[in-house]
């Protein structure tokens, strides 16, 4: 078999992010990102549906397989244990390329329209195990503070990872701080 070729997404997902990086997102156009992969702007319509898309376009696998992850915990699980399956799913998904994630996250915090864009997208996936929390049988509430805590976590732990200096995985990282969340819903 021969090596493993990036596909036009994938090239067009790399030279978009170096373009931000270099440029800044706004200055940045498709015929720039288009032109640096080697492809058409045609191309990159196929792949993506506008230049912020290039960021976000996993952000329909991600909850796809946060949902899946769900379905796989057992129906008599607390709301928490759920999410904290849904939560190792994430980062089995995200956590594999801390130096692309951080490169990410600069270009996103760069920008408001694409932090709007984030959160935007982290809402939708509340709402989604929200909703599907509430189909298990958990109470209104509980889905709800469930749901929303898990994107808490989830958030605090990303930025911890994409920030840390040694190799800590963030699988273990969101379970550090879904661990101390517990602690300080305690009291302690």
């Amino acid at each position: 078999m021969g090596r493993w070729k990036p596909g036009a997404g994938d090239r067009l997902r790399e030279a978009a992010l170096s373009l931000y990086l270099e440029r800044g997102f706004e200055q940045t156009t498709v015929a720039d990102i288009a032109e640096r992969a080697g492809v058409t702007a045609r191309t990159f319509f196929r792949h993506f549906a506008d230049k912020r898309e290039v960021l976000f376009d996993a952000s329909s696998a991600l909850e796809e397989e946060s949902l899946a992850a769900l379905e796989g915990v057992p129906a008599t699980a607390p709301a928490l244990d759920a999410v904290a399956a849904v939560l190792d799913s994430v980062a089995l998904m995200v956590g594999d390329d801390r130096e692309s994630a951080r490169k990410r996250q600069g270009v996103i915090m760069a920008n408001a329209e694409l932090r709007e864009r984030e959160l935007i997208k982290l809402t939708s996936l509340s709402a989604a195990l929200a909703d599907r929390l509430r189909q298990r049988g958990i109470g209104d509430i509980e889905a709800g503070l469930a749901a929303e805590t898990s994107i808490a976590v989830f958030r605090v732990a990303f930025s911890r990872w994409v920030t840390a200096t040694d190799d800590q995985d963030l699988r273990d990282i969101i379970r550090e701080t879904l661990d101390r969340l517990r602690t300080l819903a305690a009291g302690g």
